[in-house]
């Protein structure tokens, strides 16, 4: 049933960043963003982003966001991970980022993300209520397990089970709280790491044929300058469309 693939971090060419837009108003910019393209520069590598993105094609949103620093993030309002499809919201203007800033401040935005983990979760629904640290062993890691070292923050994530195969379970995942790595760290303290994530589980092989971090952020939730709701919904990549088909369940976007 299983494809075993080697898992490697995906680079996307500059020439070809033209990422789908989901939503758009004035203010407000929401993006399937393709696995591989980083969100933002890290101020010490040269290679395309979302936020350079956004301002070749809004040139006004370069002076949207926070400097950090000597890292600029024009537009930037939240993050996810490189190797990680789905929604991303950006902001086009300042007041539509003071407007979203409040908004993941105070946990208002709701984000559902679907991942594959490797083994069989016990339970079909439940929360994992770990607080999260750096890792003792890697400074690139988080942990949630016995051992974190430094500031020790909540987080907490439901999730409930979508499907299963021989080795590997499909959930879906809700983060009620905003910590780096969040969902990869917290699936791997109940030792189910996401498939094919080469910083938690390197050790391990790809499963289903993913050769990429096994992570779609599918929707979020947010309210506009009016206060008007909107639920965004990404479609499946061709990776995740692949990995449900193989599972035996229809792909529903």
């Amino acid at each position: 049933m299983d494809d075993t693939n080697i898992c490697s971090s995906l680079l996307v060419s500059t020439m070809n960043i033209n990422p789908e837009i989901l939503y758009e108003d004035k203010d407000i910019l929401v993006i399937n963003k393709p696995a591989g393209l980083v969100v933002h520069s890290d101020g010490k590598t040269v290679e395309p982003s979302v936020s350079e993105w956004l301002v070749s094609r809004y040139p006004e949103a370069k002076e949207v966001g926070e400097d950090m620093g000597e890292v600029e993030r024009p537009g930037i309002v939240h993050r996810i991970d490189r190797d990680t499809s789905g929604v991303l919201v950006l902001a086009k203007t300042k007041e539509g980022h003071a407007h979203l800033k409040e908004q993941f401040k105070e946990r208002l935005v709701d984000k559902v993300y679907e991942t594959f983990v490797y083994g069989n979760l016990k339970e079909e629904h439940g929360s994992i209520k770990l607080p999260i640290g750096k890792s003792n062993s890697d400074f690139r890691k988080w942990s949630a397990e016995r051992g974190a070292k430094g500031v020790k923050r909540d987080a907490l994530t439901y999730y409930r089970v979508l499907g299963r195969g021989e080795g590997v379970t499909h959930v879906e995942a809700k983060p009620k709280t905003g910590r780096t790595h969040q969902i990869r760290v917290h699936f791997k303290a109940l030792h189910h790491p996401v498939v094919c994530d080469k910083l938690y589980a390197h050790q391990k092989e790809s499963l289903l044929g993913f050769e990429r971090l096994a992570l779609h952020a599918k929707s979020l939730t947010f309210k506009d300058l009016s206060d008007e709701s909107h639920t965004v919904i990404a479609p499946y990549p061709e990776d995740f469309k692949h990995a449900i088909d193989t599972l035996g369940k229809p792909v529903l976007d």
